[in-house]
């Protein structure tokens, strides 16, 4: 197996490389909260339809989502819900770093 022969860090790059984009990030974060139809995401994310299909494509072969279609209609959801956790720890580690930031821009010169 090809992926199995990189280092573990190449790997963990490459993740973060997936997730280094706003629209991908967006996508994850709704699939968080529940499953979503292509159309529904559409008008919550703010992006064209092409652009949307490339980024979920993406997603869907890093292995992030899912997806299920009923009649025209296509479905997404989280593959585990430890995308969820990793989008949450990110949100608790940047609060972190924007209140030190705050913190010390407050501190006398």
């Amino acid at each position: 197996m090809p992926g199995l022969q990189r280092p573990l860090y190449q790997m963990k790059a490459d993740f973060f490389k997936t997730l280094g984009h706003p629209a991908r990030v967006r996508v994850l974060e709704l699939l968080s909260q529940r499953e979503y139809a292509v159309s529904e995401m559409l008008t919550e994310i703010g992006i064209e339809a092409a652009n949307l299909s490339q980024q979920l494509s993406i997603l869907r072969r890093a292995g992030l989502v899912t997806a299920r279609r009923e009649g025209l209609s296509v479905t997404y959801e989280l593959t585990t819900t430890e995308v969820a956790e990793l989008l949450a720890v990110a949100r608790a580690i940047l609060t972190g770093v924007v209140a030190g930031q705050v913190e010390a821009l407050e501190q006398p010169a």
